[in-house]
């Protein structure tokens, strides 16, 4: 018994020893255990280049059409439609309805109203001129924004004309704006600027003669002639300082003739070297010719002698041909602040006043809508027989330049 448990102490004391030993002989004979894998550090993000910031461009779509001359057979004729439908006053949508949809598609419409135009005289025709206000407000639905007012019939009704014209275009919404009639000399400096799609245009316009009749005395406003020149110049200067670009309609030339008078050559230029953009002619109720000018500080400036007629009730055959004139503006604005505005895109869109016989059904067409069907039927084959789509053509293509001529 005891040599049984003498050998299981000395077993016992032998294990003990051998332990560390086998410890350590597995820690040795154990497979080295591969490296962990160390991250890779990611590279810092880099930043994106800064955007070097370009120049914005803002553009305007722009028309401005001819003489708006209305006749006693346009006004009763408007009387009668709006008889028929039992209205009171005048209907003249009829007269426009042919040529709404050019209109829409403009940023402004600009338009020489020829007639004095109110809600308080009675309508009356050649030589001294009183049109129904429902003629303004139709055109306002027609797409007119600007109207001038410098003509050579602004003084036909006197003080009284002049006082009720003005109450009317007043009574028109806010966006509708005219430009031409001054309340005094202490008014000049009151340059019209409207602001469409982030450009400021000016607008100013001018008279060469008023009929003989001078500025009726009491007139609470009064316009300017083209003899003015220092006065012009000023304006011109002036808006050239607040706007981005200067419209000037002048009135001006001979009637009936499809010349530029040398007298309006030289006024285009002067008006270009003051600071005008574009030159827009009329008066001579027949269209003339159209130009690039250079002015004096190298800017090209478009000029338009005559628009000639656009509604109306005369009796000749090149009256009842008229042209709208349609460009872009484009304004180009850099990162300091500094910017340019051009006219570009020129056109003359040819027109054709419309009636039948006796001045019946008076309307206005653009030549690429007149039909040689309604050629053969105008009124004013009475006395001119000749009048045709070809006749038309002809009259346009020897008065104005093919470039800017839209058929």
């Amino acid at each position: 018994m005891r040599k049984q448990i003498l050998a299981f102490v000395l077993a016992l004391l032998a294990l003990l020893v051998l332990v560390p030993t086998l410890g350590h002989f597995i820690t040795l004979s154990r497979p080295a255990s591969a490296p962990l894998p160390q991250a890779t550090p990611s590279p810092a993000p880099t930043a994106a280049p800064t955007p070097t910031p370009g120049p914005t461009v803002s553009t305007v779509r722009f028309s401005a059409t001819g003489d708006n001359l209305i006749h006693t057979g346009i006004y009763n004729q408007a009387a009668r439609r709006a008889r028929a439908e039992g209205k009171e006053g005048y209907d003249f949508s009829y007269c426009y309805d042919a040529v709404r949809d050019f209109y829409a598609g403009f940023d402004v419409n600009w338009i020489n109203q020829e007639t004095l135009v109110n809600d308080e005289l009675e309508p009356s025709s050649y030589p001294c001129f009183s049109t129904p206000g429902d003629m303004g407000r139709e055109l306002y639905d027609t797409g007119f924004r600007v109207f001038s007012l410098a003509n050579n019939h602004t003084y036909d009704k006197g003080a009284e004309g002049i006082a009720a014209t003005r109450r009317f275009w007043a009574s028109l919404p806010e966006d509708a704006v005219t430009c031409g009639l001054y309340a005094g000399e202490e008014d000049y400096d009151n340059i019209v600027i409207r602001e469409t799609n982030g450009i400021r245009i000016a607008y100013l316009s001018y008279t060469e003669f008023t009929n003989g009749i001078p500025t009726p005395a009491n007139a609470e406003a009064n316009l300017i002639y083209t003899s003015q020149t220092d006065v012009i110049q000023r304006q011109i200067e002036l808006a050239r300082q607040q706007a981005d670009f200067v419209v000037v309609g002048v009135h001006w030339g001979v009637e009936g003739s499809h010349k530029a008078t040398k007298a309006q050559q030289a006024l285009a230029q002067q008006l270009a070297d003051w600071g005008a953009g574009v030159v827009i002619g009329t008066h001579p109720h027949v269209v003339q010719n159209a130009q690039w000018l250079t002015a004096a500080d190298g800017r090209q400036v478009f000029v338009a002698y005559s628009l000639g007629n656009f509604l109306n009730a005369q009796s000749t055959a090149d009256t009842m041909i008229g042209a709208v004139l349609s460009f872009t503006l484009e304004k180009t604005t850099q990162p300091d602040g500094s910017s340019e505005t051009v006219l570009r895109e020129p056109r003359l869109h040819p027109t054709v006043n419309h009636y039948g016989g006796n001045f019946s059904q008076i309307r206005i067409y653009f030549y690429k809508d007149y039909t040689d069907e309604l050629a053969a039927a105008h009124g004013v084959r009475e006395n001119f027989p000749d009048f045709s789509r070809a006749y038309i053509e002809s009259v346009l293509r020897d008065n104005i330049d093919g470039a800017f001529l839209d058929l």
